[in-house]
């Protein structure tokens, strides 16, 4: 197997769990900026699609394996809540690259009852849009000549 072929495999996987990978190491692998959101982008709807599609079974039989009672209005939540009321679906979609994981997000739009489509399709576009908007930035953060000295 290729060198890039498993390189763009492990960025690949390590994007199913924390989507900031995908940019980070795709620029590190001296990737262009279409490789990264090919990369990071396929990562993060492998997990939306594995996880909006399991999330309901996930959901049920998840319950049996907790026993502890945990708080359900914790900080976080609330902060959930909060951008659910104000934004719905795609606010949290939105943070779900950022602040989420792909998995957490996932889970948190099946947990409210959202149809897999609409979960699809706003996951995609906030994939798309984060991984350009991240692959940009990091490809001019390391123009500044402080950053490429530090880089190389």
């Amino acid at each position: 197997m290729s060198d890039y072929l498993i390189t763009f495999l492990g960025i690949y996987f390590l994007c199913l769990f924390k989507f900031i990978a995908g940019p980070l190491l795709g620029i590190a692998a001296g990737y262009g900026l279409w490789e990264i959101v090919v990369v990071t982008v396929s990562g993060m709807m492998t997990s939306v699609l594995f996880f909006t599609f399991l999330g309901e079974w996930f959901k049920k039989n998840w319950s049996g394996f907790t026993k502890k009672e945990k708080k359900k209005f914790t900080r976080r939540t609330r902060g959930i809540i909060k951008v659910w009321q104000k934004f719905g679906v795609f606010g949290i979609a939105f943070l779900t690259p950022v602040i989420l994981t792909p998995i957490g997000g996932t889970v948190v739009l099946t947990s409210f009852g959202i149809k897999k489509r609409k979960i699809i399709l706003s996951m995609l576009i906030s994939a798309l849009f984060w991984s350009i908007i991240m692959g940009i930035s990091i490809e001019k953060l390391l123009e500044i000549p402080l950053f490429k000295n530090l880089w190389t």
